[in-house]
């Protein structure tokens, strides 16, 4: 089964809320090893901003920033409490996604 890919839309180190989605996903993955896979999507480098462009395409406009896409899927775009996030993500794990 490969690994549940997570990606943070992070506009970089001097964004409060983008640091702050980031400890959040780091705290709710902590345990979960190898079965999740975290990416930043740095929108300030140009695979970045590439990527974000992707991501953006399928909702009609821009993507929040910051916000938490699971295998290419906008999930939360506000920082999320980390129960919730650890619960959808056991959720996608147990559907073997």
């Amino acid at each position: 089964m490969r690994p549940i890919l997570i990606e943070i839309i992070y506009e970089g180190d001097h964004c409060i809320p983008c640091v702050y989605m980031l400890e959040t996903v780091e705290e709710a993955i902590g345990d979960m090893g190898d079965r999740v896979k975290l990416e930043l999507v740095y929108l300030r480098q140009e695979t970045g901003g590439r990527r974000y462009k992707e991501l953006s395409e399928g909702l009609g406009g821009p993507a929040p920033i910051p916000s938490i896409f699971i295998n290419g899927r906008l999930y939360f775009s506000t920082t999320p409490p980390v129960e919730e996030l650890k619960q959808t993500l056991q959720g996608l794990l147990q559907a073997g996604e």
